[in-house]
């Protein structure tokens, strides 16, 4: 039996990571993904690790630190420290390309959208070979009013603490973009990309409770710093009241609304 993807995130990551990313994985793994693959901002490699069936060819980061943990866990054959404006691939090295919660946070995201496109193969219609897939998530534009503390806010009355929680929350988190799904249709268009489907996760009740785990989550910050590791004591059994908390939202199926937006493309030519 197959490990159960909640459960693996909960023994690495803090919780409210752990809700959003093990769901990320769900829906990468129902999906078949022709390789070569690259990994665009994979950071410590965790999400390829458990979200991607199989190894990805290559890892591209900005940023040294991560890349070195991504290293360490093996599940790239190359890694490369570069901007996602100038990836050093030739054209076409790629039959896909996956971005997990990435876009969001750069300001200028049209030429990393550009180098997405040229890297992935064209399509070969008299070989009856797509172009190539790009599959990945963002935040909605309903992330900053979905969450525990806005919604509290509201219902009390204060409008404009609810507002000023959020646009807290997305400096905090370095969010450049919290767009809807038609906004980013059409960036990706403009780069090649046709959307051929999309969908909201992380329901507005999954996102209270993505907030609310920020919180109760915070000694894990303490443990990283310490030891390394996110979560000391990565037992079932140590984990079973947040598991039976968080995984009404785990399996909870695609809501009509979300936190987050996953997008697979695929390019025209």
């Amino acid at each position: 039996m197959a490990p159960d993807l909640l459960t693996q995130h909960l023994q690495a990551l803090p919780a409210f990571r752990a809700l959003i990313r093990a769901t990320e994985a769900r829906l990468f793994a129902d999906l078949s993904l022709p390789a070569p693959i690259l990994d665009l901002g994979c950071g410590d490699g965790h999400f390829a690790s458990v979200g991607l069936a199989g190894p990805a060819q290559a890892g591209v980061d900005p940023w040294w630190q991560p890349l070195t943990e991504a290293r360490a866990r093996g599940c790239y054959a190359t890694l490369a420290q570069a901007p996602g404006d100038r990836l050093p691939f030739s054209d076409g090295a790629f039959a896909t390309v996956v971005s997990n919660c990435v876009l969001e946070h750069i300001p200028h995201v049209e030429p990393v959208l550009a180098e997405v496109s040229r890297v992935l193969r064209r399509p070969e219609p008299a070989e009856g070979r797509p172009g190539g897939t790009f599959v990945c998530t963002v935040v909605s534009e309903h992330f900053p009013e979905y969450l525990f503390w806005p919604t509290v806010f509201r219902r009390l009355g204060l409008p404009g603490l609810a507002r000023r929680y959020g646009d807290w929350f997305n400096r905090h988190s370095v969010h450049h973009h919290c767009d809807d799904p038609a906004t980013w249709q059409a960036r990706f268009e403009a780069a090649g990309l046709r959307v051929e489907r999309w969908q909201y996760y992380l329901s507005p009740a999954a996102a209270r409770a993505f907030d609310l785990w920020h919180y109760l989550g915070a000694p894990t910050i303490l443990y990283k710093r310490l030891t390394g590791r996110w979560i000391i004591a990565p037992w079932r059994w140590n984990l079973a009241l947040t598991d039976w908390w968080l995984r009404r939202y785990y399996e909870e199926p695609a809501p009509d609304t979300g936190l987050d937006i996953f997008f697979v493309c695929r390019k025209q030519s």
